[in-house]
């Protein structure tokens, strides 16, 4: 009998292991490209709606504190929307040069859970429309999928309307 392939752990895993949150883990071909598009790509890689999937974008204040933001794969962050959510004056989107360094995690695999340090997060109201939500599992090629409820009370996370209307 051939032996099981033990699937490392991330730092997102863990911590939603240590609290008691159930996911399930998705794995998808990493092919690198990071072409706008990537996490709707992944999202029909893995049969899930694109609304169902949600990326994971870190913000710059004024005060250069960082918030985190989780958005739909398809949709775009309205930065002044987020920044009123935030309790900020502005946003602007960290550069990805300093994305390691402040979460722990590399562009495509970048999660609000499992981060260096915990940071304010908000997520975009439509995650509730959702049983499940998929977000990075901490690595690209990993997703992880867990109710929007078990998310947002482990982040304590603001749900607020943070995307761009067509």
């Amino acid at each position: 009998m051939a032996k099981a392939v033990k699937t490392p752990k991330t730092n997102a895993m863990r911590e939603l292991e240590s609290a008691g949150i159930s996911y399930v883990l998705h794995t998808y071909e990493d092919d690198g490209d990071e072409s706008v598009g990537l996490g709707v790509a992944i999202s029909e890689q893995l049969g899930e709606e694109p609304g169902q999937g949600f990326k994971t974008l870190v913000c710059v204040t004024p005060s250069n504190d960082y918030v985190v933001c989780c958005i739909p794969v398809a949709d775009e962050l309205d930065l002044k929307s987020a920044a009123r959510a935030a309790g900020e004056k502005s946003l602007a989107m960290m550069h990805v040069k300093d994305l390691l360094a402040a979460t722990g995690y590399v562009r495509g695999g970048c999660s609000p859970v499992g981060m260096k340090k915990r940071y304010r997060t908000l997520i975009d109201e439509t995650c509730v429309l959702w049983d499940t939500i998929f977000i990075s599992g901490g690595k690209r090629g990993y997703q992880l999928e867990l109710a929007p409820d078990d998310l947002i009370a482990f982040c304590g996370a603001t749900v607020a309307a943070i995307t761009r209307e067509d």
